[in-house]
């Protein structure tokens, strides 16, 4: 294993100004991939999170990993294992995904051509459990899926080898990507924090994320850290927020006031008693409709984590990224030695990146850019200076230098570089002229894009 090279630091920002192959191949350096030897298996992890964006299923292009990006990389990959390994292409997207509407944006045909002549393995794997129907935002029906074929990977972070410890479990819990909250605190119960992965992820010689560079509702950005997210088999088991207010030990709201006062009691009434009942959700989803008319859109409306307080959804996304990197097949934690952490490239696609209401519902932004490297702390740090946010507010990426037990980085933000059109800046010093200002989330606005000390806008 060698995912922590001597370049672990350093971040290469090229410019691409458009989604045409040649101009997208050549805007990726050669060196992270040299990593990969002859017989390699090499999982590709693209940002499939949704097959459009909500509500306009005619846009995508800020939403999704773009097509050209990932045949890039394989072409890339397949110079490098020389007609001996696989390649799977795989990603778990979140439950109301429909994956055969995802497969329709790629050329899924020609991948398997491109490998077939080249000697190489190739599959495209969803990795989750299950796919959701929904009407007006509520569940309706629940499909199971295969799954990863080869399975997947229990891994449970004990105490202090999880981020998880030290914080203060919420009176009333964390809660995760379904109904039941009991499951997921079962999962996280103060001293256990249980995650169910791909096996085909864990057991990988070499990691490519292929992040779409976008604003997101709980995290700020989702990068490469948040991609991670995809790796799981079972989403129920990821605490997305703390519920209830701050005054109730969570992160739910930003603070109390009529709306909270009755929407938090409410919504756990009606999510655990009623929504988990597909025959009763069916008839009671018009109703969402009109609590949306009542209490507040997302779209407007801070509710759910979705704001720059979450302090609940950074420990979740940096657990991930430790077991990415030291996870065995057997769900045990090996040697805590960075220079032993699994091989990992980030590729980050921002050519056409997303701003707004990320992450599904984002407005495109054209960044014209192609961002590489081998650390995706690093990667993040560079990704979210270029957006014009500050990584010192992005606590996935602060709190990333702090961790001490299954490191993620060996290096403080200061020591981030960027190899900027082949002219490296320290990260402090990455010039305007490369910056394209995205707009935050507004649950972020007014913090992510203001400095350490400031207290312009933002819900402070």
């Amino acid at each position: 294993m060698t995912g922590m090279n001597m370049s672990r630091h350093k971040v290469t920002v090229n410019t691409c100004g458009s989604y045409d192959p040649e101009t997208v191949l050549a805007a990726l350096p050669d060196e992270p991939f040299a990593v990969i030897l002859p017989g390699h298996r090499v999982v590709l992890k693209p940002n499939w999170v949704m097959e459009s964006r909500r509500h306009a299923p005619q846009e995508w292009e800020q939403i999704i990993t773009h097509p050209a990006v990932i045949t890039a990389v394989l072409h890339k990959v397949l110079d490098r294992l020389a007609g001996r390994g696989e390649i799977t292409i795989t990603d778990g997207p979140i439950t109301e995904a429909c994956f055969e509407k995802l497969m329709r944006r790629y050329p899924v045909a020609a991948w398997q051509e491109l490998c077939a002549g080249r000697g190489v393995s190739f599959a495209i794997v969803d990795l989750r459990d299950h796919e959701w129907l929904t009407q007006n935002g509520v569940t309706v029906q629940r499909t199971a899926l295969p799954g990863d074929p080869r399975g997947k990977v229990l891994v449970d972070l004990v105490g202090g080898t999880s981020e998880f410890e030290g914080h203060q479990r919420p009176p009333l819990g964390y809660y995760g990507a379904d109904y039941d909250r009991a499951e997921t605190n079962r999962a996280h119960d103060g001293v256990h924090n249980l995650y169910s992965v791909s096996r085909t992820v864990i057991e990988s010689d070499v990691f490519i994320n292929l992040p779409k560079l976008k604003t997101h509702r709980k995290a700020g950005i989702t990068c490469c850290l948040k991609n991670l997210v995809g790796i799981n088999t079972y989403k129920n088991y990821l605490p997305h927020h703390s519920e209830g207010g701050p005054a109730q030990g969570g992160d739910q709201f930003p603070g109390a006031d009529l709306r909270t006062s009755v929407e938090g009691p409410l919504l756990r009434l009606v999510k655990q008693y009623l929504f988990r009942r597909e025959a009763i959700a069916r008839l009671l989803s018009p109703v969402n409709t009109l609590g949306k008319k009542i209490l507040g859109d997302s779209a407007n409306v801070v509710r759910d984590g979705n704001w720059h307080g979450n302090d609940t959804a950074w420990r979740m996304i940096l657990d991930l990224n430790k077991v990415l990197f030291y996870a065995g097949a057997d769900g045990v934690m090996r040697a805590d030695r960075p220079d032993q952490a699994k091989a990992y490239i980030g590729v980050v696609d921002a050519v056409i990146g997303g701003d707004g209401d990320g992450p599904l519902a984002a407005d495109p932004v054209t960044m014209g850019r192609l961002v590489t490297g081998v650390n995706p702390v690093a990667i993040d740090a560079v990704c979210a200076t270029l957006m014009g946010f500050y990584p010192h507010r992005i606590p996935s990426i602060s709190r990333a230098p702090e961790v001490r037990k299954y490191r993620i980085c060996d290096f403080t933000l200061a020591e981030v570089e960027a190899v900027v059109d082949g002219v490296c800046f320290p990260i402090a010093q990455i010039p305007g002229t490369s910056i394209t200002p995205f707009r935050p989330q507004f649950g972020w606005k007014g913090y992510i894009d203001t400095p350490l000390g400031s207290t312009k806008g933002g819900n402070e």
